[in-house]
Formats: C-alpha cells, sequence, structure tokens
C-alpha cells in the first residue's frame, strides 16, 4: 500500500517536472521577433505604421508621440519628421499575422486586421454630401450622414483629428442653423450630438451656434428634447458662452432660457450635464455687462430656489461639481437679495467651512470670498454676530489661521485675513471646538 502511494506521488511529480519544462521552452519558443516590436511600446506591433524615415511602429503609440506629446522627429533616428502623415505597412502585419497563426498551440492569438483609418477624401465627401442634403431639406440624409461622422469620430483619436481638422465642425454648425428655422429638432439634437464630438469649438462654429436662430433652437432642445439632447445642448452653450460673451445677452433675451438651465440644476440629468450648465450659469452670472443686467438675472435664478439648491448640493458632491456650485454661489452673493438667502440658510455657514482646506484651492478660494461677503453683509445689516459664532463654533477660526499657513492667492489670505480680526473678539464668547477634519492633517508648522 505505502509502495503503490509512493508511486503515485513520483508519478505526481514527475508530471509536475514535464510541465515545468514545458513552460520554460513555452517561453523560449513564443519570444516576439524584435521586428515585430514596437521601437516605442516594445510590444507585439498591432497596427504597424511606417514614417517618412522608414522606422515601423505600432499606430497607437506612434501617434501618442506625435499628437498628444508634440514631438514631431522619429524616435528611434531623431531625425526631423518631414511628414506627420504615416503609411500603413501591410507586409509587416502580414508576417506578424503568420507568426501568430504559427504560434496558436502556444495561446498566441491571431492580431485581427485594423480598420483603415478616416482619411481626408472620406472626410470630405461626407460633408459634401451633408450640404448637398442641407440644401434640398432633406432632414433624415443629413442624420445618416451625421451618424456615420460620429461613428467614424469615435472609432481613434486619429479619425477624430481628421474630422476636425477638415472643418466638420463649421460644416454641422451652419447645417444647424439652417434647420433651426425649420424647428426639426431630431436633425438638430443629432447634429449637436456630432458638434459635441469636437469640444472645444473653433471661434467660425461658434458664431453660427451662438447666432440668434441657433440659441432658440437650443433652448427648445432644453426644453422638450430627450436626456440626450439636453446633455448635448448644455454642452454647447457651455463652450459657446466660455468663447463669445456676445452670446449671454442674446440668449438671456430668448424666453425660458433661464428657467431651463435652472431646472438642469433642480433635476439633475447626469454629473456631466450638472458641470456644464454650471459653467453655462457661471458665464451668465459674472459678466463684464451692466450691473443692473447682473442684478436681474442674479434675481431671476434667486427666484427659482437656486440658492438653497446648490447648498444642497454641496453637502455632498464631487470636487468638480463642488467648485461650479461654489463658483456660481459667489456670483448670487454679488448682491444683497443673494446674501439674504445664503445667510438665512442653516446650512450655508458649516457647509462653506468644510469646504476649506477639504476640496481644492479653488473651493477654498470661494469659501472664504462668499463667507467674507456674508461677514460684510451681517455687519452693514447690524445683524446679531450669529453667522461669526457659528463659524468659530465648528473650527472656522483655526481653519482660516491655517489657511494663512499652507499658502493661497494674495486675494484670499487677505479675504481670510479681515475674517480673523471680526471673529478674534468673540472667541472668549464661544466654546470653539476642534473640527475632525483637523484629525489626520499635517501641519507644516
Amino acid at each position: 500500500m505505502i509502495s503503490a502511494y509512493r508511486t503515485r506521488r513520483a508519478a505526481r511529480n514527475a508530471d509536475k517536472i514535464k510541465k515545468s519544462s514545458r513552460s520554460v521552452d513555452l517561453e523560449v519558443e513564443v519570444a516576439v521577433p524584435e521586428h515585430f516590436r514596437c521601437p516605442i511600446s516594445l510590444e507585439l506591433m498591432k497596427d504597424p505604421v511606417t514614417l517618412s524615415t522608414g522606422i515601423t511602429y505600432d499606430r497607437e503609440s506612434i501617434e501618442k508621440w506625435i499628437y498628444e506629446d508634440g514631438k514631431h522627429m522619429c524616435p528611434v533616428t531623431g531625425m526631423a519628421l518631414t511628414s506627420l502623415e504615416t503609411v500603413a505597412n501591410h507586409m509587416i502585419r502580414k508576417m506578424i499575422q503568420n507568426w501568430c497563426v504559427q504560434n496558436k498551440s502556444y495561446g498566441i492569438d491571431r492580431i485581427p486586421t485594423p480598420r483603415a483609418p478616416a482619411s481626408s477624401y472620406q472626410v470630405s465627401e461626407i460633408l459634401s454630401k451633408i450640404v448637398a442634403m442641407r440644401g434640398k431639406g432633406d432632414a433624415e440624409g443629413v442624420m445618416e450622414l451625421v451618424v456615420k461622422i460620429k461613428d467614424l469620430a469615435k472609432e481613434s483619436e486619429r479619425n477624430k483629428r481628421c474630422i476636425v481638422s477638415n472643418g466638420s465642425s463649421r460644416v454641422l454648425s451652419e447645417t444647424f442653423e439652417v434647420f433651426s428655422c425649420r424647428e426639426n429638432l431630431p436633425v438638430l439634437e443629432e447634429i449637436l450630438s456630432g458638434l459635441t464630438l469636437m469640444l472645444p469649438l473653433d471661434q467660425e462654429t461658434i458664431s453660427y451656434i451662438g447666432s440668434n436662430r441657433s440659441l432658440r433652437s437650443i433652448v427648445s432642445i432644453l426644453k422638450h428634447g430627450g436626456l440626450s439632447g439636453r446633455r448635448n445642448a448644455v454642452l454647447a452653450l457651455k463652450d459657446v458662452f466660455s468663447s463669445d460673451q456676445n452670446t449671454l445677452h442674446k440668449f438671456v433675451e430668448i424666453e425660458g432660457s433661464i428657467e431651463v438651465l435652472a431646472k438642469l440644476i433642480k433635476e439633475p440629468i447626469c454629473p456631466t450635464t450638472t458641470n456644464a450648465s454650471l459653467l453655462a450659469i457661471y458665464h451668465l452670472i459674472t459678466p463684464t455687462s451692466s450691473l443692473d443686467q447682473k442684478k436681474t438675472l442674479i434675481s431671476r435664478f434667486l427666484e427659482m430656489g437656486l440658492t438653497e439648491k446648490l447648498i444642497e448640493m454641496l453637502v455632498d458632491c464631487t470636487r468638480s461639481v463642488c467648485e461650479k456650485a461654489l463658483g456660481v454661489l459667489e456670483g448670487l452673493c454679488s448682491i444683497d437679495e443673494g446674501l439674504e438667502k445664503a445667510y438665512g440658510n442653516a446650512l450655508t455657514v458649516p457647509v462653506l467651512v468644510k469646504k476649506l482646506l477639504r476640496v481644492s484651492d479653488t473651493a477654498t478660494e470661494f469659501s472664504v470670498s462668499i463667507l467674507w461677503n456674508l461677514s460684510k453683509y451681517e455687519k452693514r445689516m447690524a445683524y446679531e454676530e450669529d453667522m461669526a459664532m457659528e463659524a468659530l463654533q465648528i473650527g472656522g477660526f483655526q481653519k482660516l489661521l491655517l489657511l494663512l499657513q499652507v499658502g493661497s492667492s494674495l486675494k484670499t489670505k487677505e479675504k481670510a485675513g479681515d475674517l480673523l480680526k471680526g471673529w478674534n473678539s468673540l472667541r472668549g464668547r464661544v466654546e470653539c471646538i476642534e473640527t475632525m477634519d483637523f484629525k489626520y492633517l499635517k501641519r507644516p508648522f
């Protein structure tokens, strides 16, 4: 019985030795030939392409080198590239595919034949057809062609660059303006969907999207469009507002425009839409226009309960949303009516103190600015110093002291210093508690 057990164990050990030797052989036999490796990634090339210098690379690696890293020299030879165009090396690709097939037994999969990237001729042809369909008023034909453009753009970054460089955004924005006259929402939503793949938009495109007719259509989509349509509309709007101040006045004059933006905050669709909506509102309430116009616009947002919604949102939100929400709240607090709303909300001071030194430098600067404005408002209105007392109780004094030590902008430091001077006289009247925010904070002093 014991001998039988020993025999079985010896057989198992011999099996393990065989497997081990096979794995060693596998490593030797499936070593990738050097000329099949990309000189940049050192991995097996899936889509080999050749530069003007004659050196072959994997398309993904060399395009990242050229377009993302901005290096216009051959990585191997160091020679300046006379052309940034790459040529597919079909011979090397076929050799790699044959090698993969020969080594299939070792678990190596054959690399698929890559799809040919979009060419300037292909894109120009599609755009010409869009212009022709637009002239005939063929909305369905335009939609089909826009879908083709979108599919190409989604395939690769190279395709997207090719599409943008051939003036696609200009053609699509022109088409958007033309169909705006006919109030055809489905085709307008499709066009906006294509344009959002090409952000940021160039000035020529913005001039078409920022026209009165186009802006009215965008407002219509924000009111009646589907979820993706509203998302794309506000993304385009945010991009237009950040580049062209003139569109702000046109937008405000459109009936229901302010209400639809506020609704996107009060009834959020997705984080992307919320971020874009907050940015759009921020551009609207912090323009270089007249003070009276600004007050009127802010008052409209205040009437819709935007202050309360922003403060509620700040209790628990992402860093990106937090920064933008604080920026909008600071804009709303630039007039007394906005300060009154914020001052009367029980969550305002706790939320603002909590955001100090916790989210980002931008969030801290906005929070300090709002607290400073509220403090000035409290003194100006001769209110009891309830806000200051509350800030002291929840650790606001310590945070501002620390802010002066860890560094911030000069303007923020000045405001923090003013707040500390005002609150210092009250410290004896209230018991300050050490906030949990300091528990794991490494102080530089």
